[in-house]
């Protein structure tokens, strides 16, 4: 299947900042490996924009939920929503089952 038709299975991951940087809170990625080396980019700065400039600004993370073997629209999905603080358990809400 094509990744572009969004039915290829991936783990979306919702990552909660322990400080805000400027308006965000939280980071919502996806991975088609495994879910532990993504991470890793992350903790090395490296796979996206926004997790390179927490790890320089020195903010720590943890993942708050990860949604594993979903659709790859899934990510859209829960972006589209609007802030993910609807969908941390970090910050006492229910994260949306697929």
């Amino acid at each position: 299947m094509s990744d572009l038709d969004g039915a290829r299975k991936v783990t979306v991951y919702l990552i909660h900042f322990d400080t805000p940087y400027k308006h965000a809170h939280h980071y919502i990625g996806v991975t088609a490996g495994a879910l532990e080396d993504r991470l890793q980019r992350h903790r090395n700065g490296n796979g996206a924009n926004l997790m390179a400039v927490i790890k320089r600004a020195g903010i720590t993370w943890r993942v708050a939920h990860s949604w594993a073997d979903v659709p790859r629209f899934t990510e859209m999905r829960l972006k589209r929503r609007g802030s993910a603080k609807r969908i941390c358990p970090l910050c006492g809400s229910k994260p949306p089952t697929f």
